[in-house]
């Protein structure tokens, strides 16, 4: 139950390398993967999970081993965390930047087909901010956690005239 065999060593090595295989695959898959699963990325990561789970332990089931390959995923995982939090480039690298889906009401459809955005998907979006159609979208990014953000033509505008009017109080307050 607790026989040590690979070394402590190769079971340090072998999570490692599979950790940073994964980041790298998760980077290289899409943003929308990490928070918008649906049922067949969820088999995906399943069936990641399970191809890699012989590669971190090898061949040994002992509770040591899982303790120590756990325990350096953990570790890693810690360290990439601080580092990234310390580091914006290291957090683009690893995280990712928003990448804008629309720009002043023009839809980008070379993105979305990049990230395999849909139609409907920027839709549903849109309609979840308040909208009735992409038609209503001002501004959309897709943010490195997968979400799609929304900013709304009538948004923008009631900022503007916010800005207007308070500029107009300003001016009848100094006077």
């Amino acid at each position: 139950m607790f026989h040590l065999e690979p070394s402590v060593f190769e079971k340090v090595l072998r999570p490692l390398a599979l950790y940073l295989f994964l980041l790298v695959a998760l980077r290289i898959g899409g943003q929308r993967e990490i928070s918008q699963t649906s049922a067949i990325q969820l088999v995906l990561l399943l069936s990641v999970a399970n191809a890699v789970q012989n590669g971190i332990i090898g061949t040994d089931d002992s509770v040591s081993g899982a303790v120590i390959g756990a325990s350096t995923l953990f570790l890693v995982n810690g360290v990439v965390e601080v580092v990234a939090s310390r580091s914006p480039r290291f957090h683009s690298l690893v995280v990712g930047r928003p990448v804008e889906l629309v720009t002043r009401g023009n839809v980008n459809t070379r993105v979305l087909r990049r990230h395999r955005i849909g139609i409907d998907d920027l839709t549903q979006a849109a309609i979840s901010a308040g909208g009735d159609t992409i038609a209503d979208i001002e501004k959309a990014q897709l943010s490195p956690n997968g979400s799609i953000v929304v900013v709304l033509h009538s948004v923008s505008e009631l900022r503007d005239q916010l800005r207007v009017l308070n500029a107009k109080l300003d001016q009848l307050l100094n006077k």
